[in-house]
């Protein structure tokens, strides 16, 4: 194990231990150096990679702090990791996707509110009939985003707005190359709106799944 990697695991021990909770600030570094055997070195560089994935927050003159340790805050970092995917794993995402989404949506179904669904209704027919390709995409990204958070979890959420980086693209990729794309995104989210007023989880399960499994297979076809 890399001297750095130990100084990571060393920190995330004491953190799972409990020896330091959310909020607790960090000893001084030679203090903590010698108390987990690290060289100053390998320790700064383990503070710095920790910080990066939100689980240390360095605080200019007042010093290392755990964060929150909220999984929200922490999963931010998968955005982070998804946007050097290559086209080709795209597919990949969209497939972990397909697995989730639709289980956010059916879990949203009775909790989304008739104010949130009307919400989402007002963005769909402000789009107009001929909408440009980053019109839509945002409609889409806010249309999915919205009845994720419906569900109530926010874990979930933060996991499918990290896989969003992909999506994204993909459908900026499909808006530019298929005529009927607009048409059909939009037939395919009101058929979700209409089984999540129905209160009807198991068909707003399979519009959404049918919804992005029509996103993957057009990928699958292009590349």
């Amino acid at each position: 194990m890399a001297v750095t990697d130990e100084a990571i695991e060393k920190i995330k021990g004491m953190i799972v231990s409990g020896a330091l909770r959310p909020g607790d600030r960090l000893p001084k570094e030679s203090e903590l150096a010698a108390e987990l055997g690290l060289s100053r070195n390998s320790l700064r560089e383990a503070v710095r990679a920790l910080t990066l994935i939100r689980i240390l927050d360095v605080r200019q003159g007042d010093g290392t702090y755990v964060t929150s340790l909220d999984p929200q805050l922490l999963l931010e970092a998968l955005g982070f990791v998804v946007d050097f995917h290559r086209d080709d794993t795209a597919l990949e995402f969209l497939a972990v996707r397909r697995i989730l989404e639709p289980a956010a949506t059916a879990l949203a179904c009775p909790r989304i509110s008739d104010a949130e669904l009307d919400a989402l209704e007002a963005e769909l027919e402000a789009l107009g009939p001929d909408p440009s390709v980053d019109e839509l995409v945002a409609c889409d990204i806010r249309f999915h985003r919205g009845i994720v958070r419906a569900s109530g979890n926010g874990v979930l959420c933060s996991l499918l707005d990290g896989l969003s980086g992909p999506a994204g693209r993909a459908r900026v990729w499909r808006g530019l190359t298929r005529e009927d794309a607009v048409d059909r995104t939009l037939r395919e989210h009101r058929a979700i709106l209409d089984a999540l007023r129905d209160r009807d989880a198991e068909a707003a399960r399979s519009w959404a799944t049918a919804h992005i499994t029509s996103h993957e297979q057009w990928l699958r076809t292009t590349l």
